[in-house]
């Protein structure tokens, strides 16, 4: 079993092409959705397991069966007789039959029609390691290839930026989670937000005012903490304090480390809305609001335009 079905009970993407070709052998051409929800019935995949989204908001499953039918396509094993409709043909079901158990590419490439449809795999061959690619692309779909190493790189990057912003000067931090906040929305168009840190701040770094007069205030503490030292209870309830000495009910708390179990209680229970965000959700949250990063490079993922060809 893979990791990724370890932890999610999912089959890799290559174990669907014998139910799609099962649910097929009935003779009947389904809809995609209909196609998918009956493989998906037939591998017998739970509500939770149907419930596991990717980055883009797809459901990992029907991802998974997606590309499954994109390769049978490719190999002539299933058709669309027209738009999104799909049947098996007479190589599907001598697949069915001779690969009973299961299918995967190196039984695909028996089939002509997906031996030159896979022009690039062959190239590479003679410098990339097929074993590792070939047991990276059994596990899981192109599609979580390309998430996968997003977010490696996001990964990397959010170390390097956690180091940065611990290493930064106080003032530099606290106006960083100030930008931060106003590229979130906070602030509104006019960006009402500034950096109120240094001696007399009053237990406060920023402050962001959500309306033009300034009526609805939301106040920011930033801690630049090294991992290990963990914000504890006292310190929330000493910036829940600071809050009470303005006549504010709402704050964010924002820490280069995290926080105890005993701050996060806390702040749950207390009448104040305090949000605490830690190292981890601060990079995150940094890097989809392009705050201390740039885009390096992009990519387009293309599909098919089905209304192109009606």
């Amino acid at each position: 079993m893979t990791e990724s079905a370890a932890q999610d009970g999912i089959p890799p993407w290559q174990d669907f092409m014998i139910p799609v070709l099962k649910v097929l052998s009935d003779g009947i051409a389904r809809k995609r959705h209909e196609l998918i929800s009956a493989v998906l019935d037939v591998v017998g995949m739970t509500d939770e397991q149907r419930a596991v989204l990717l980055n883009s908001g797809q459901p990992k499953v029907e991802n998974r069966v997606g590309w499954a039918m994109s390769d049978l396509t490719t190999a002539t094993a299933i058709q669309r007789p027209v738009r999104a409709t799909f049947e098996i043909t007479a190589v599907g079901r001598d697949l069915l039959t001779r690969f009973p158990q299961g299918l995967n590419r190196r039984d695909l490439d028996s089939i002509e029609a997906y031996r030159n449809h896979q022009p690039s795999r062959r190239t590479a061959e003679p410098f990339t390691n097929i074993e590792a690619t070939e047991i990276t692309e059994a596990t899981v779909s192109p599609s979580e290839q390309i998430e996968d190493g997003i977010n490696r790189i996001a990964s990397e990057v959010g170390a390097e930026l956690v180091q940065r912003l611990r290493d930064s000067d106080p003032a530099f931090f606290e106006q960083a989670v100030v930008d931060l906040l106003l590229k979130m929305g906070y602030g509104g168009a006019e960006q009402r937000g500034r950096r109120i840190g240094g001696s007399g701040d009053g237990g406060v770094d920023g402050v962001i005012d959500q309306d033009a007069l300034g009526l609805d205030r939301i106040y920011v503490q930033a801690k630049r903490y090294a991992d290990g030292n963990n914000v504890g209870r006292e310190t929330i309830q000493a910036f829940v304090g600071a809050l009470h000495g303005v006549g504010a009910s709402r704050g964010v708390f924002i820490t280069t480390s995290t926080f105890t179990s005993g701050a996060r209680q806390y702040a749950e229970n207390v009448p104040s809305r305090i949000i605490l965000i830690d190292a981890a959700r601060l990079v995150s949250l940094m890097i989809k609001y392009r705050v201390g990063v740039q885009v390096k490079q992009t990519y387009d993922v293309v599909e098919l335009d089905e209304d192109f060809f009606e």
